[in-house]
């Protein structure tokens, strides 16, 4: 309901927008909000939202013929070379989840962090953040290390809600760690570089992977758990050995980025080529998992693709007759200081994300908000991290969070939905912590991209 609220007050503003040039019939006002309220009430796919919402502000509010417009429109996106790295990230992840390179990863690093307060659920942040950095899809992550990590909580005194609360929270990273997808997305929306907002997303994912332990161990504190025999210095080092792919890769995708060696589409295709040769390592490469690696992420690119066209053909339209300027003006003109717009701002990202899927939210919010942004002085880069980081907890949040619904599904004995609505909220409180502390030090996402440069 509050994302309809958000579409209907976006609607509103073409009044805004057409004020001082024409005037904009209220007949028209109001069949397109019906439009949005039938639509989004109805459960319509939001790319088809996107592209007949367009279609109609088009017909309505601009004299240009929307036939003439629309082809050129969508040819930008779907000739965009940055965009290719989506399939490539997506492919990469689906060859490593198939070649079981994830559940050697999780036991390597359960070895060193089962000792801890809090136990497993440590591991199950720590090997989420690092199968983040070579799957850059946060409901990949979750779907493949939820499959690796809850058969081994089966039969023990674990709170079943931190641990599906841990693996949601864990799962959500992989969008803020670099590689991840909504970063490209942002850039490319934006034409903000994509390099720039990997380096800048370093430090704000390190402080989130920190706040989780420390809330972990926090946990862990106030209920104790048995501990597990400890386990030799000597077996420790030999189980890094199962890191050592995750360790490659991390560091050809990343290392060649901020190297300078290679572009992030560039990066992915090198990605791919080394996923496939550690699958070819292990003895999994076949034709049978290339076709359902390839099955996959065809499916999830057909997807992510017609959001996007539909969302880059409402954008065009929106920006051709003035809506974006007219809210930027709007907001900025408010008698408010900057931070108190920008906290308004985060207010709606969060309303919206008990709603809207966070990659969606992103297409349809950023072209409008963008300008209001940066009408107020702010960092395109900050601004990117901060939106990457609001999607994670769209992802998160109840009751409208992908990430929780796929590991509700993947529970070997099931259980009630609410049991991951409780487990991930503590963890949702958090991230809401990191927010605010990128807030008051902008630095903490800036300072390292500025050192780069």
């Amino acid at each position: 309901m509050i994302a309809i609220v958000f579409l209907l007050g976006l609607l509103g503003v073409l009044v805004f927008a057409a004020a001082g040039t024409a005037a904009v019939p209220v007949a028209e006002i109001l069949m397109l909000i019906g439009v949005f309220v039938v639509f989004f009430g109805s459960g319509v796919y939001i790319a088809a939202v996107l592209g007949i919402l367009s279609f109609l502000i088009g017909f309505m509010f601009s004299d240009r013929p929307w036939w003439n417009f629309a082809g050129q429109t969508l040819w930008g996106p779907s000739s965009n070379f940055v965009l290719v790295a989506v399939p490539l990230f997506l492919l990469m992840g689906e060859i490593l989840l198939r070649a079981g390179l994830s559940d050697r990863l999780y036991k390597a690093l359960n070895v060193w962090l089962n000792r801890l307060p809090g136990g497993l659920l440590h591991t199950n942040i720590v090997s989420c953040a690092v199968f983040s950095a070579i799957s850059g899809s946060s409901v990949a992550t979750a779907a493949t290390m939820g499959s690796v990590a809850l058969p081994y909580f089966n039969n023990t005194p674990y709170n079943q809600r931190w641990v599906l609360g841990s693996l949601a929270a864990g799962g959500a990273l992989g969008n803020l760690i670099p590689p991840g997808i909504t970063f490209i997305i942002y850039g490319l929306i934006t034409e903000t570089s994509v390099g720039a907002l990997y380096i800048a997303a370093l430090l704000p994912s390190a402080l989130v992977v920190a706040l989780f332990a420390a809330l972990i161990a926090w946990h862990g504190w106030r209920n104790p758990l048995p501990k597990p025999p400890a386990v030799p210095l000597r077996d420790k080092l030999i189980a890094l050995k199962d890191l050592t792919p995750t360790v490659l890769l991390i560091v050809l995708v990343l290392g060649s980025i901020y190297g300078g060696y290679a572009t992030p589409t560039e990066a992915a295709a090198l990605g791919v080529v080394g996923s496939l040769f550690f699958a070819a390592i292990e003895g999994k490469l076949s034709l049978r998992l290339l076709n359902a690696s390839a099955e996959a992420t065809a499916r999830n690119t057909a997807l992510l693709g017609l959001i996007i066209f539909g969302a880059y053909l409402l954008n065009y339209v929106l920006t051709i007759i003035n809506v974006p300027q007219a809210l930027a003006g709007l907001i900025s003109g408010l008698p408010l200081p900057p931070w108190a717009i920008m906290c308004c701002i985060i207010g709606l990202y969060f309303a919206l994300g008990t709603f809207m899927e966070g990659f969606s939210m992103i297409i349809t919010t950023v072209p409008v908000v963008f300008p209001v942004v940066v009408a107020l002085g702010y960092d395109p880069i900050w601004f990117g991290v901060i939106v990457t980081m609001l999607v994670e907890i769209a992802q998160i949040s109840p009751p409208d969070g992908t990430v929780m619904y796929v590991l509700q599904g993947m529970r070997p004995k099931g259980g009630p939905i609410t049991d991951v609505f409780a487990g991930v909220m503590p963890f949702v409180l958090v991230y809401l912590l990191a927010i605010v502390l990128l807030m008051l030090v902008p630095g903490i996402a800036l300072w390292l991209p500025r050192a780069m440069a």
